[in-house]
């Protein structure tokens, strides 16, 4: 009952305090100018959204870092060797992300970081987990034992952590293409990740993670349609990194494939779609990620949302299951 409490407690917290932090923060936003560059290729609607502020992946990053550790202090969340590896994914992530959103108004284009750059930043933050969590005593089997899975993988385990961080921080940021989507997704799939870090016995990683899913919610209160404010690589990249660092401290490796099972399919599409025209010299999908080729069939933008949100709903139930008794 007192986790139960304390779960509840932290997602009001994270919510009420992203809730007020968006009321400050969007106008100086504005007054700053740092409002998003849209794509040509998108299409009208989109071309509407010209000047929205980004960078609004700081309302449910800052909140989330500063109770966070108010709650240490006051004794609340220990300080373990996990959350301290979270701590330092998730910030190291958003850092990243506010450089490329930074350089992007700076530079007034789309992009601001160059992709190599940007990649090779996503491969310093990995490496430190990596090193981190081996430091810490960290396995390298992949266990499933209801299907008798047991593989001990030696240094390729450290490849393999490699390839979830920098796969889950770029699936999020592809994914962040329409009001409410990336956000609604994460928050989701967050919920899932709490639920079976409770269960399984991280309970300080499980707070931090409810407490993230408050700020997201505070943040969606600015974020659904029409979106008064979006994340940016600010937010996207850290959503995704600290999703798979979750995972693979809890020894989920494989719950994070079917819980964020919504976000491969999105960069499986733009994989898929490359290898059609190279190969093909056509298009397999009107646009990619998915969600853009959804809109070219005529489909609501909101539409889009609610449909991907009811499929990463049941993922994440088919998750909590999996991740439980797995």
């Amino acid at each position: 009952m007192l986790i139960l409490n304390k779960s509840i407690a932290v997602i009001m917290m994270g919510f009420l305090s992203s809730v007020i932090l968006g009321l400050i923060l969007i106008p100086i936003l504005k007054k700053l100018k740092f409002g998003q560059r849209i794509s040509a290729f998108v299409g009208e609607n989109h071309k509407r959204k010209e000047g929205t502020p980004t960078m609004g992946g700081l309302i449910f990053i800052l909140p989330t870092i500063i109770i966070t550790f108010v709650l240490i202090l006051c004794g609340n969340i220990q300080l373990t060797e996990d959350l301290k590896i979270v701590l330092i994914v998730f910030i190291g992530y958003a850092i990243l992300g506010f450089l490329d959103d930074f350089l992007s108004i700076r530079r007034h284009e789309n992009d601001g970081l160059t992709v190599s750059q940007k990649l090779f930043g996503q491969l310093v933050i990995a490496i430190i987990f990596f090193y981190l969590y081996m430091k810490n005593g960290g396995e390298t089997s992949l266990v499933v034992s209801t299907l008798g899975i047991h593989i001990e993988m030696g240094w390729f385990y450290g490849v393999f952590l490699l390839f979830l961080l920098i796969g889950a921080s770029n699936a999020v940021n592809l994914t962040d293409g329409l009001d409410g989507l990336a956000g609604g997704l994460s928050a989701i799939a967050f919920i899932a990740f709490a639920l079976v870090a409770m269960m399984v016995g991280f309970t300080d990683l499980g707070l931090f993670t409810f407490l993230l899913v408050g700020c997201l919610f505070g943040f969606l209160v600015y974020n659904t349609h029409p979106a008064k404010v979006f994340m940016g690589d600010t937010g996207s990249l850290c959503l995704g990194g600290v999703m798979a660092a979750i995972a693979i401290l809890v020894h989920r490796e494989i719950t994070l494939l079917v819980v964020a099972f919504v976000f491969v399919i999105e960069t499986l599409s733009v994989i898929v779609q490359v290898f059609w025209i190279r190969v093909f010299h056509k298009k397999l999908f009107l646009m990619t990620p998915l969600h853009h080729h959804f809109e070219k069939l005529g489909w609501a933008e909101t539409d889009i949302v609610k449909l991907f949100w009811v499929v990463g709903l049941v993922l994440a139930m088919g998750g909590i299951y999996f991740g439980i008794w797995m």
